[in-house]
């Protein structure tokens, strides 16, 4: 029997959106899969070595509100400036109560073990970002590079 594999596109650059590619990858790495994360539009900001990420509230009807504000607080009310950052704080410290790794953390537990991070080529270029901007061990490829892999793939997943 053939190793497993896995395709991830991940499309999302903010907090909550960075988990879900780094521990659905690096569970199935262990697992036994073979795991490719292709990387595209905002989903680049997830191997920039300065990861400054935020959750927005806004648009974001599903997000548990601390203190039951999702009962009394209007929804227009995390527009007003500052709520990304304080949002974002109370995220990070709760995860952080929890025991939740952090996204650097995931990260780097999917590049020991051998998960392959494509950045999309077409985009880095099309941002006018540098190689100087992301992490060490990551790969630069088109769609194409994706397809031959998504292909021969047992599951393929869109984040």
């Amino acid at each position: 029997m053939s190793e497993k594999k896995l395709a991830l596109i991940a499309t999302k650059g903010t907090l909550d959106w960075a988990y879900p590619p780094f521990i659905l990858a690096s569970t199935a790495a262990a697992l036994g899969y073979q795991t490719q994360i292709f990387f595209t539009f905002y989903g680049l900001q997830l191997l920039r070595k300065d990861m400054n990420l935020k959750v927005s509230p806004l648009g974001n009807p599903g997000m548990p509100m601390p203190l039951g504000m999702d009962k009394w607080f209007p929804t227009i009310g995390t527009a007003i400036p500052g709520m990304e950052a304080i949002m974002s704080s109370m995220m990070k410290a709760k995860m952080k109560k929890k025991g939740v790794a952090s996204v650097a953390e995931l990260r780097e537990m999917c590049l020991e073990s051998d998960v392959k991070l494509i950045a999309c080529q077409m985009t880095v270029d099309l941002f006018d970002m540098q190689p100087d901007d992301f992490i060490d061990g990551i790969d630069y490829a088109g769609a194409a590079t994706f397809f031959e892999f998504a292909g021969e793939s047992d599951v393929n997943l869109f984040i």
